[in-house]
C-alpha cells in the first residue's frame, strides 16, 4: 500500500524560509513523477514543482527561482526547499506520486497517490 508523510511546515515571517519533506513507503521502484501541490482556503489546489525520474524539474511560475524540489532515489523521499517565502505562499502543501507518465507532472489528475498535507503560514 502506497503512503506518503509529509512533515516540516510551520509558521515563519516572510522572508524565511521552510523545508518541506516527505517519505513515502510501500513501492519499491522510484516514481516516474513526483511532486508537490499547495492549497490555500477557497482556492484550488495548485501545482508547485514536479520532479521526474531522471531528474527533470518543473516549477510553477510563481515560486521559480525561490523553491527547489529534490528528491532521493534510494527510498523515494521527496523534498521542497523553500527560500524568501511571501504571505501567498501560505496553504496546505501536498506531495504526490505517480508511477507513470500521465497527463504531465504539473497536472493534479497525473496523480493517484497523495499524502495528508502539511500547514504552512507566512506572515507579513
Amino acid at each position: 500500500q502506497v503512503q506518503l508523510v509529509e512533515s516540516g511546515g510551520g509558521s515563519v515571517q516572510a522572508g524565511g524560509s521552510l523545508r518541506l519533506s516527505c517519505a513515502a513507503s510501500g513501492y519499491s521502484r522510484s516514481y516516474y513523477f513526483m511532486a508537490w501541490f499547495r492549497q490555500a482556503p477557497g482556492k484550488e489546489r495548485e501545482a508547485v514543482a514536479a520532479i521526474v525520474s531522471d531528474g527533470t524539474t518543473n516549477y510553477a511560475s510563481s515560486v521559480k527561482g525561490r523553491f527547489t524540489i529534490s528528491k532521493d532515489n534510494a527510498d523515494n523521499s521527496l523534498y521542497l526547499q523553500m527560500n524568501s517565502l511571501k504571505p501567498e505562499d501560505t496553504g496546505m502543501y501536498y506531495c504526490a506520486a505517480a508511477r507513470y507518465s500521465g497527463y504531465g507532472s504539473l497536472q493534479a489528475k497525473t496523480y493517484p497517490y497523495w499524502g495528508q498535507g502539511t500547514q504552512v503560514t507566512v506572515s507579513s
